[in-house]
């Protein structure tokens, strides 16, 4: 097994899916692992098997991401990877979204990575190293109906990936951004059988996380699209 080069890491939006994975990935490899979510309980059993501390954060708050890298880095030291998983998912006609809640939502898909990856490069610059990977989907590149806030929040996350890769790469920092360009398999979501992998496997998204994290600097990724092997591109 390849060398892994960070020792540390925390996931903002954690929960059973894609970054339960990437924890396991992660702890097996070594690294130090931080959990963020509004609700920790979920947390518990993840924690459990894999080690990792967690802590309680609303993305969306300037204090609240702030306090959340402060107590991180007293339980792990500062994170070398820093990944944003968050998301504000929010579906309606166009004419009948609330507006509170469309701000809500766009604030956690977009405004949260933003406070987070501020916190992130504030301590990854001294060190001339790090890496912050953001966690997009098919409305980062595509607007559905009944969709608008969710595609106004993940395009604003992907501007935030391409303007912070091309201002923090030159300072040893290599940001990317993953597009999920397909369902997640889940306890909640089963795959047909009579349709093998057709959805995606958090694992096998995991990997290309953990392959990105080992790409030499001469040859960064800045963005990422997984999709099954059955899509029709």
């Amino acid at each position: 097994m390849t060398q892994f080069p960070y020792s540390s890491a925390l996931i903002v939006g954690a929960g059973p899916g894609l970054s339960a994975s990437l924890a396991r990935q992660l702890t097996a490899r070594g690294v130090k692992v931080a959990l963020a979510a509004r609700n920790v309980d979920k947390l518990s059993e993840l924690a459990g098997q894999t080690g990792a501390r967690t802590f309680a954060t609303d993305a969306a708050q300037p204090a609240s991401v702030a306090a959340l890298f402060d107590d991180v880095a007293s339980a792990i030291g500062d994170p070398e990877v820093v990944v944003y998983n968050a998301s504000g998912r929010l579906r309606g006609p166009l004419t009948e979204l609330d507006p509170g809640a469309v701000e809500q939502a766009i604030a956690i898909s977009a405004y949260g990575g933003f406070l987070v990856s501020q916190q992130a490069a504030k301590r990854m610059i001294p060190h001339g190293r790090g890496a912050i990977l953001f966690t997009g989907a098919t409305a980062s590149i595509k607007g559905y109906a009944q969709s608008a806030a969710f595609a106004m929040g993940k395009f604003a996350l992907r501007g935030l990936a391409q303007s912070a890769a091309r201002e923090l790469g030159p300072k040893g920092i290599h940001v990317a951004h993953f597009i999920i360009d397909g369902a997640i398999r889940s306890e909640m979501r089963r795959e047909d059988p009579a349709k093998p992998d057709s959805t995606l496997d958090p694992d096998a998204i995991a990997q290309s996380y953990i392959d990105v994290l080992l790409q030499h600097r001469s040859a960064w990724s800045q963005e990422i699209e997984v999709r099954p092997w059955t899509e029709s591109f």
